[in-house]
């Protein structure tokens, strides 16, 4: 499904915030962890129900196809 969430690689320096951006969230790969697809990249996402929001996370959880 295609969602707006925060982005780790669009997070601005200046004022140490996340910024949203459309990502796609293809399925659900543990508790609350899910495989996302981001500008062409396979990596991993968590929900927050707080914030109602994903975080896609394009930096540090890159995958390389092990799901």
């Amino acid at each position: 499904m295609k969602v707006e969430a925060y982005i780790h690689s669009l997070k601005d320096i200046k004022t140490d915030r996340h910024v949203l951006g459309k990502a796609e969230i293809i399925r659900r790969i543990g508790d609350n962890r899910y495989l996302a697809e981001y500008n062409g990249v396979r990596c991993t996402a968590i929900f927050n129900p707080f914030v109602g929001r994903y975080f896609v996370d394009d930096v540090y959880g890159k995958t390389l196809g092990e799901f």
